[in-house]
């Protein structure tokens, strides 16, 4: 992709930057090719309990001194896990870019998990728990993955569960870094107004000697969906419902096509069908969402909503209706038009902010060792045709292939 820049260290490690002349901020961000769905049955919630620890101490700095590194010159330090990635990053001001990228580096390789700051974290992650247990609209998302993905480590949840964050050991976190690091499959991503000569000078002084490592990474597609249907009773006050099933994976040719088709049914637009059929026209609902999540060799899509308990059955009318018109309905030339202009419009948008964009780039790479540049994109959608689109809905939007998770008030009695 033009404007962008790729080199590999000896060590394997893959270096990607975009030299952004307009901006004074520089975001960088190391990603690892790992996630929860690569722990192990006992290693539930180790990846996301990395994440926590390697902000906690390292073999040079303290967690005070890791806290207040890039904060003391206004710059920020995040990391996030996700079901196939670990990702660290930073933001601050281009002259401090050789700071962050030092630091970043430390946490990354070099942490040391002290033991003191392992059980107060290991409070922390229980609470952080707790807090998406008692969030009605967090915790449908969660357990509804654990549905569609039955007996697969993708329908884990990434905090993992009491039991095993209880029973984490600093050997625990070194085995699983030691199990699953590989450095072919680490990506230091950049954006900012600097030379890519001197990002590959700085990446090679702190990231240069990282010993080379080769992982035996082996990750098994679910291949039992089964459809599914269970409701349970909350100490909630409406009624929340998750609607879905498996999809396409991030390889497969009808990724993009699908992604429009959903984009359609529920996308972030207010005229999506759903917000308009469910929300402006009837009122039934605050919000009303359809997402379709892809990974390497399988995805799921889901509508998430939340609704008064005697409303419900009007919510899910509508919503089969909306379905049964994508299925016996082609769009119109003007409508499949619209749609195009729409979601090339929401893509153009979210490649404005650089953080974004540098995050894109590194799981790019990692996922279809490519970057797809924009207008590459747009060619593609604009080879999308209606019956395609209406294909793809006759496939993925049988009602009787779709599971369903419903969070009950406790007295309201089952549908």
């Amino acid at each position: 992709m033009e404007g962008i820049h790729e080199y590999t260290l000896p060590n394997g490690i893959r270096i990607v930057h975009r030299q952004v002349t307009h901006t004074a901020i520089s975001h960088i961000g190391i990603m690892l090719d790992m996630g929860s769905r690569d722990e192990k049955a006992h290693q539930q919630g180790l990846a996301h309990f990395w994440e926590h620890m390697a902000f906690k101490g390292t073999h040079k700095r303290s967690s005070l001194q890791i806290i207040n590194r890039l904060e003391n010159v206004g710059g920020e330090l995040n990391a996030y896990t996700t079901k196939e990635k670990i990702c660290f990053h930073a933001s601050v001001l281009t002259p401090h870019y050789e700071r962050a990228l030092d630091l970043l580096a430390d946490i990354t390789f070099h942490s040391t998990f002290p033991e003191k700051p392992l059980e107060r974290e290991r409070g922390v992650i229980l609470e952080e728990m707790s807090m998406y247990a008692d969030s009605p609209e967090d915790a449908i998302q969660d357990d509804f993955d654990e549905i569609i993905f039955a007996n697969h480590q993708l329908g884990k949840n990434i905090l993992g569960n009491q039991e095993s964050v209880n029973g984490f050991t600093r050997e625990d976190l070194f085995q699983f870094i030691q199990e699953n690091l590989d450095t072919e499959r680490i990506i230091f991503s950049s954006v900012g107004n600097i030379p890519f000569n001197k990002v590959v000078k700085m990446a090679s002084k702190y990231l240069g000697d990282i010993p080379a490592k080769k992982a035996n990474l082996i990750r098994i597609a679910p291949n039992n969906y089964e459809v599914q249907r269970v409701s349970i009773d909350k100490s909630i006050s409406q009624a929340h419902v998750a609607i879905g099933r498996t999809a396409y994976s991030l390889t497969d040719a009808n990724r993009l096509p699908f992604f429009t088709l959903v984009n359609i049914l529920g996308g972030p637009g207010m005229n999506s069908r759903l917000n308009l059929a469910v929300r402006e026209k009837n009122g039934l609902v605050y919000s009303i969402d359809a997402a379709y999540t892809p990974f390497i060799d399988t995805g799921y899509w889901g509508i998430y909503f939340a609704t008064e308990p005697k409303q419900l059955q009007r919510s899910l009318q509508l919503i089969h209706k909306e379905l049964k018109k994508l299925r016996e309905q082609p769009l119109s030339k003007t409508q499949l038009h619209h749609t195009k202009e729409q979601l090339m419009g929401q893509l153009a948008m979210s490649e404005e902010g650089n953080m974004s964009f540098m995050l894109m780039m590194a799981k790019s790479l990692l996922d279809i060792n490519r970057i797809d540049s924009l207008e590459s994109i747009f060619a593609h959608l604009q080879t999308v045709t209606s019956t395609q689109l209406q294909d793809l809905a006759n496939e993925m939007f049988i009602e009787d292939q779709l599971s369903y998770l419903t969070f009950l008030p406790d007295n309201t009695n089952d549908n």
